[in-house]
C-alpha cells in the first residue's frame, strides 16, 4: 500500500478558495480605487462630495481586510494540516 501524499490528506476546501479570492478581489479593488483617485486629482475633481470619500476609505481599508483574510486562510490550513497529521 502506498503512503498518501499530504495533498491527498488535506484537500482544499471551498471556504479557503472563497476567502483567497475575496482577498485578491479586495486588493484589485483597492488598486483600481487608488488609480481612480490619482486620475481624479489630476483632473481637478472635488474630493469632498460624490463617490470620492468612499473611494478614499476603500483604499485604506481594503488592503487591511485582504491581509486579514489571507491570514485567516493560512491559520485555517495550518490547523487542518496539524489535525490531519495528528490523526494519521
Amino acid at each position: 500500500m502506498s503512503t498518501p501524499t499530504p495533498r491527498e490528506d488535506v484537500p482544499i476546501r471551498r471556504v479557503d478558495r472563497i476567502l483567497a479570492f475575496m482577498s485578491l478581489g479586495l486588493l484589485v479593488l483597492s488598486v483600481v480605487c487608488f488609480f481612480a483617485i490619482m486620475i481624479g486629482s489630476a483632473s481637478g475633481a472635488d474630493f469632498s462630495s460624490g463617490v470620492w470619500p468612499v473611494l478614499g476609505v476603500v483604499v485604506y481599508i481594503a488592503p487591511i481586510l485582504a491581509f486579514l483574510l489571507l491570514l485567516t486562510v493560512l491559520i485555517m490550513s495550518f490547523v487542518r494540516r496539524a489535525r490531519a497529521n495528528r490523526g494519521g
